[in-house]
């Protein structure tokens, strides 16, 4: 199978391109600071243009197929036999609160310990903090991540492993014991009910509407005769809180 560059980049050039050059032309006639300003835009604009087409023609293949998979990038130029491939793992980072749309999916390879792989590992595998590189981002190709999903599973077999699924397998049971005075079991149940329909969704601002829910609740939520025993039910909200969204790097989440 082989995966295709996202278009939206030379589109978003081609666009940007017309309306630089406007710009800089239409401060030509005006005072000084239409002119600077016209200039500094239309530069802007010119140079996020010329950056977003260059990048959009960049060589690029990525393909999966029984013998490995072969990525012609700006770091690598070959076939990765599955023999060099301890793991090849498909992450979602958690959105973060400040930013305005969901962080693109990414492909992060572990190469086994007798791979001849030469490139820097720059990341640390969500699995178990083993060095590892990003080889995809998938908001760069056309392709739906289910897509590249399914693909990887076929022909990577149990190399490949979907994070995603660890991830909401970890929030699909909830059994919690009862204790004498605990949360409303019906509050607790809709309040997970939602969350794991949240995690399953790349819908960034329902993430973010279901962290708030959830933060919320553990201030919250009712007690009850016979409810759900309220230090696991702490801890799991908490869990789901942090695999929903996260804060900027470096920031503490409030308790």
């Amino acid at each position: 199978m082989d995966l295709h560059r996202s278009r939206v980049g030379c589109v978003i050039g081609l666009v940007l391109l017309p309306f630089g050059l406007c710009t800089v032309l239409s401060g030509l006639d005006d005072s000084t600071f239409r002119l600077i300003s016209g200039l500094v835009v239309g530069a802007l604009m010119l140079l996020g243009g010329v950056a977003g087409i260059v990048e959009a023609v960049r060589p690029f293949r990525f393909h999966i197929s029984f013998e490995g998979v072969t990525v012609r990038t700006a770091e690598l130029n070959r076939l990765l036999p599955w023999e060099e491939i301890e793991h090849l793992i498909l992450y979602q980072p958690p959105p973060v609160l400040s930013e305005k749309r969901m962080p693109s999916p990414l492909l992060l390879l572990v190469p086994a310990a007798t791979s001849a792989l030469d490139v820097p590992l720059t990341h640390r595998s969500p699995l178990d903090d083993r060095p590892c590189v990003v080889l995809l981002e998938v908001h760069d190709v056309r392709e739906k991540t289910d897509q590249v999903a399914d693909a990887l599973a076929r022909y990577g077999g149990s190399r490949f492993i979907d994070h995603r699924q660890i991830v909401r397998q970890r929030f699909d049971s909830a059994d919690f014991p009862i204790e004498a005075r605990g949360y409303d079991r019906d509050a607790v149940d809709a309040l997970v009910q939602k969350g794991r329909e949240a995690l399953r969704s790349e819908d960034h601002l329902l993430r973010l509407a279901t962290k708030v829910q959830v933060e919320r609740a553990l201030l919250e939520l009712p007690l009850v005769a016979h409810g759900y025993y309220r230090t696991q039910v702490d801890a799991f909200l908490r869990d789901l809180s942090a695999a929903l969204a996260r804060f900027e790097e470096g920031d503490e989440e409030p308790g």
